[in-house]
């Protein structure tokens, strides 16, 4: 493969190259958040949901320059980012934005600095897993419940250890729980639930992350007369579920087979991924 590059604040980088140094406030302090991204045959998908969560998030982190930061920037990056490196129009893309400049705690100035990385993908849709996912739940550590939590912020301990938990359980995916013990996420994408015939996802003031794939999901099956309801979900209900599944933005959805004995069915989950592939 040639040289590849990431975006260092406007200039290409070799992938390999040190763009942060050891005052980077996202590595010391966690002081910034990012976003996970897909394009598919050149066209990044959800572009304006992923721009209006990192404004709101560099808003409520209260750094500079989020508006410039739209939907316009990031397509025009991500598009960027793609040529220079030659991909097939299918990619996964990651993009950080951190406050610069130096301080302790407090920081002299709250100007963003960014880093787009990304990796190239075979596929151009979104493809259901064939094999489903196995669960536990995590219960550890709780994530707390605040005006950061709808965020996908720097500070990622909770998911890092309980990626641990996983792969020390040989799981394939763990569910998080927040600080009153009721279902939240899981590592890495949104839950939904389906229980005598209906649909069911944490609320955001459950403290999950606002995740982009949820709201497509939560519009999908509006359009389509499916009821979807925001609740406080007890993590007793994966025993008596009919189907659970996962999404976030670059994989769209995966499903659980099992959590324990239980086993379940992936029939909503067919149906969404292919109108979700139809979009």
């Amino acid at each position: 493969m040639s040289q590849q590059f990431l975006l260092f604040n406007d200039e290409f980088q070799v992938v390999d190259a040190p763009v942060l140094t050891a005052s980077n406030r996202s590595f010391k302090f966690g002081d910034g958040l990012f976003e996970s991204m897909r394009m598919i045959n050149n066209k990044l998908q959800f572009a304006d949901l992923h721009a209006d969560r990192l404004v709101s998030g560099m808003k409520a982190l209260k750094i500079d320059g989020h508006a410039l930061m739209d939907d316009y920037f990031i397509r025009q990056k991500t598009a960027d980012l793609a040529k220079k490196n030659r991909w097939n129009g299918n990619a996964r893309f990651r993009l950080s934005v951190y406050r610069q400049g130096a301080g302790v705690y407090t920081p002299e100035i709250n100007k963003a600095g960014y880093v787009l990385e990304g990796i190239p993908l075979k596929s151009s849709v979104y493809e259901l897993n064939t094999k489903g996912l196995i669960i536990d739940v995590f219960d550890e550590i709780t994530k707390p419940v605040n005006k950061l939590s709808n965020f996908k912020t720097a500070n990622s301990l909770l998911y890092v250890l309980a990626g641990l938990f996983k792969s020390q359980n040989r799981l394939d995916e763990a569910m998080i729980l927040n600080q009153s013990g009721f279902l939240c996420e899981s590592i890495s994408a949104n839950v939904f639930v389906v229980y005598e015939d209906k649909v069911y996802t944490p609320a955001l003031t459950e403290g999950c992350v606002s995740g982009v794939m949820r709201t497509a999901i939560m519009q999908l099956m509006k359009m389509n007369t499916m009821e979807v309801i925001e609740a406080q979900i007890n993590p007793e209900i994966l025993k008596e579920a009919e189907e659970v599944f996962i999404t976030n933005a670059t994989q769209g959805i995966q499903w659980v087979m099992g959590y324990g004995r239980k086993r379940y069915f992936n029939e909503v989950s067919k149906f969404l991924n292919e109108k979700l592939n139809n979009l």
